[in-house]
């Protein structure tokens, strides 16, 4: 292994005991050329999921075949599904579900351990992934706990509370290592709490900040509350692993919904922090920027999509770029240094706007706010995207989301001063589900896969083969044509893709690697 490899990610990968004292080399590898791991969420620190690996591409993927694959077995009832990325790290994959963490020979598929963790409750929705830092590895619980594993044994090192299970919080996402930092999220039930992100000693896990997703009273975003009460108890919830820029020293990651849901009466404003993409420093926890994709969020929309960095030329000018693609069916290209919006443009039927303001954030129209009688919508509660990653290739310059065009109808049944947790609900109409590639630079639609059923979704993988691997609406893991949307390649599993696939080179082989319902399929070209 190489130097490179060795300080991805501040990972020392090593037997040696991990210190908190990282050097600045070990924060800002070149993650373009590593190829023999998928060390983090998204494989590297932009959110991109885009692999250099080229051995297999247009030409030699039909070659491709099943290696093996790797069905869990649990203690406990319930809670198969994998919804986690594997990380592969040293020709090992770690992966979980709730309560459970799995090491696998990456080569293989041979089980090498088990860590399986007494619960006493919380939701099992599924889990995202785990993370690795030197010989630990860590994974949140459904009962609201952080827990570090040794990665030889499979033993727990130590478990440290990030939350409270009896006030309907959960943990679901894939911590996320950014220097001597674990960045850890939380998911909750909708039932008026607020939301937070929060960092860990990795030796430790003793609590170094929390950043909750409202403003401090006073402050001059809490006005976009009608009062305090209402914002601190207003949601925002941190779903999905963040993506992180070494250079400005800034964690990006979405926030979701505000409470109650749906009838959002009580609480006239923007409703800040709620639905908005926010930029912390990961050393003090201190907000930098943030910027509202869905002001007012009505319909369960949130915008905890992955913000991918994108490094490009805008007018002439070189931009570091953050773009998303939102679950309100908009998409948005923003300076990641500072936030301000470079373009905001619908990339899915949408009709719940009347245009964009100033700041490049939609305007809701109020006519498409949930009613007694009902209020047609595009999108529908399920977003235009949702929390399945997308994808960017630098080869192509196209962002890749799985999109539905959708409609609901969206009704309130709980029209009291004060109503809590849902208030309302919706009706699902018509749907269509496809896979669609984007310009990044102008959200133009460049090509358009449709799906022949509105089914289930798939994260994304690209590489420099020009390839892009995800799952269909039903039970195939497909290959693409990147640049033609073309179909290459398919192989028939025995559930839908419940995450994004990863690749990693082993040995002079290239793997792709897929879970689908409660087992991983290792694909190898021979």
């Amino acid at each position: 292994m190489n130097l490179l490899t060795q300080s991805l990610l501040a990972l020392f990968f090593s037997s040696v005991a991990v210190h908190a004292q990282l050097t600045p080399e070990m924060t800002k590898p070149d993650l373009a050329k590593l190829t023999d791991s998928w060390p983090t969420y998204n494989g590297d620190y932009s959110g991109r999921r885009y692999s250099p690996l080229a051995k297999i591409n247009t030409t030699t993927v039909k070659q491709l075949s099943l290696a093996w694959s790797f069905r869990v077995e649990t203690t406990t009832g319930g809670g198969k599904r994998i919804s986690a990325t594997p990380l592969e790290v040293n020709g090992i994959l770690y992966f979980t579900v709730p309560s459970h963490v799995w090491a696998v020979d990456a080569r293989s598929g041979r089980k090498l351990w088990q860590f399986d963790w007494p619960s006493k409750g919380g939701e099992t929705i599924g889990n995202r992934g785990a993370a690795v830092l030197g010989n630990t590895v860590y994974f949140e619980t459904e009962d609201c706990n952080l827990v570090a594993i040794d990665i030889n044994t499979g033993k727990e090192k130590w478990h440290v509370s990030i939350g409270n299970p009896d006030q309907f919080y959960f943990g679901s996402v894939a911590p996320v290592i950014v220097k001597n930092h674990v960045m850890v999220g939380l998911s909750g039930d909708d039932f008026d709490i607020p939301g937070y992100i929060e960092a860990h000693d990795p030796e430790t896990g003793a609590l170094q900040w929390r950043w909750y997703t409202h403003p401090n009273p006073g402050e001059p975003e809490a006005k976009t509350w009608p009062n305090d009460e209402a914002m601190l108890h207003g949601g925002g919830m941190t779903w999905v692993a963040g993506t992180y820029d070494p250079d400005l020293n800034l964690y990006y990651f979405g926030t979701g919904n505000a409470q109650p849901v749906i009838n959002g009466a009580a609480r006239p404003g923007a409703n800040l922090y709620t639905s908005t993409i926010c930029a912390l420093n990961p050393d003090t926890g201190k907000l930098v920027w943030y910027f509202q994709p869905n002001p007012h969020d009505t319909h369960d929309w949130d915008a905890v999509q992955t913000p991918v960095l994108i490094d490009g030329i805008i007018a002439g000018q070189r931009r570091k770029l953050l773009a998303q693609a939102s679950r309100n069916g908009w998409y948005f290209l923003l300076d990641r240094s500072n936030g301000k919006a470079l373009l905001s443009t619908p990339f899915a039927k949408q009709n719940w706007t009347l245009g964009v303001d100033a700041k490049g954030s939609p305007i809701p129209n109020p006519e498409k706010m949930a009613k007694p009688n009902g209020a047609l919508v595009a999108p529908n509660q399920a977003g235009a995207a949702n929390w399945y990653p997308p994808s960017f290739s630098p080869s192509t310059g196209l962002f890749y989301v799985p999109a539905y065009d959708a409609y609901s109808v969206y009704y309130v049944y709980d029209n009291n001063k004060k109503p809590e947790g849902w208030a309302g609900n919706d009706r699902g109409g018509w749907s269509r589900a496809s896979l669609r590639a984007l310009d990044y630079k102008t959200g133009k639609i460049r090509w358009n896969h449709e799906w022949p059923s509105a089914g289930g979704r798939s994260g994304i993988l690209t590489t420099a083969g020009n390839l892009l691997f995800t799952g269909d609406t039903t039970s195939n893991l497909v290959a693409f044509n990147a640049a033609t949307g073309a179909v290459l390649w398919h192989a028939g599993l025995d559930s839908i893709v419940s995450n994004g696939p990863i690749t990693y080179e082993l040995d002079g082989l290239q793997y792709v690697v897929a879970a689908a319902g409660d087992t991983l399929y290792a694909f190898v070209l021979h």
